[in-house]
């Protein structure tokens, strides 16, 4: 399918693109992305958004120089920042008279076929009712990998998302226009891949790397996520979401990020 055709639509957006620095929320660029998802709702498209930023934002609210190491604290905060984002989603959407859902998810609610169908009557009940979804794990329950409670991070969340919800196209929003050569960073020379039709090894290497200090993971596990997406037949698209107005270009068919086609 052609991204311009695409209709069912999940856009992950990660902490490093919702926050400052210092982990206080961009609301300028919040605001953005929230009109254009209206706007893009408005259009006909079903948008489903997998937020990132609980932790983040709780460490914002907070005040705290940095983000702790100690899961307890981690789940705390999670529990702060979920209130607080949420709260900024649901004034902003409302403002566009948009209705948002809260849905947090977590491993065992999508480990059996039951369980997975029950998220699926919930997901598609809301886009049928016309509300947004904002999807993120539930932290303050699931915080460690090793007790196999938790997905892992909200790249691979935002796979299962659209597995569930049978997209067309899952969008990751993060601080980097697309996969590069190398990290472009630290290498100037470095050249972006717009299309990946297949997800070799050399890609893996390519994407390996840490992201941003406020957020988890990298390009590595959007590799992961796009590699699950494409997998059960979704486009997959990497791009800046430093200004959300870019999914404009993106669905008028500009070359926008790294497109990963998806399985025939």
């Amino acid at each position: 399918m052609e991204i311009t055709e695409a209709k069912r639509i999940v856009i992950k957006v990660g902490t490093s693109t919702l926050t400052y620095e210092n982990g206080r929320l961009n609301l300028r660029r919040i605001e953005q992305l929230v009109k254009v998802i209206c706007d893009l709702t408005n259009s006909g498209k079903e948008i489903v958004l997998v937020s990132s930023g609980a932790i983040g934002v709780g460490v914002g609210k907070l005040g705290l120089k940095e983000r702790p190491s100690k899961n307890r604290e981690k789940q705390a905060l999670a529990a702060v920042g979920q209130c607080e984002l949420m709260f900024i989603y649901d004034k902003l959407f409302g403002e566009y008279n948009h209705n948002v859902a809260q849905v947090l998810l977590t491993k065992f609610a999508v480990d059996t076929d039951h369980k997975k169908q029950n998220v699926i009557n919930t997901m598609e009940t809301l886009l049928e009712m016309g509300i947004i979804p904002i999807v993120n794990e539930n932290d303050t329950c699931a915080i460690d990998e090793l007790d196999g409670d938790k997905i892992g991070d909200n790249d691979r969340l935002s796979a299962i998302v659209a597995e569930i919800v049978n997209a067309d196209l899952l969008v990751m929003l993060t601080d980097i226009d697309g996969l590069y050569t190398k990290n472009p960073k630290n290498n100037p020379d470095a050249e972006k891949i717009e299309v990946v039709e297949e997800i070799t090894d050399e890609i893996r290497t390519m994407a390996s790397g840490s992201g941003s200090n406020r957020g988890t993971g990298g390009m590595i596990t959007k590799i992961i996520a796009a590699e699950y997406a494409t997998s059960y037949g979704i486009e997959c698209c990497i791009m800046n979401g430093e200004t959300p107005k870019r999914l404009y270009d993106l669905f008028d068919g500009k070359k926008i990020g790294t497109v990963f086609t998806a399985a025939k």
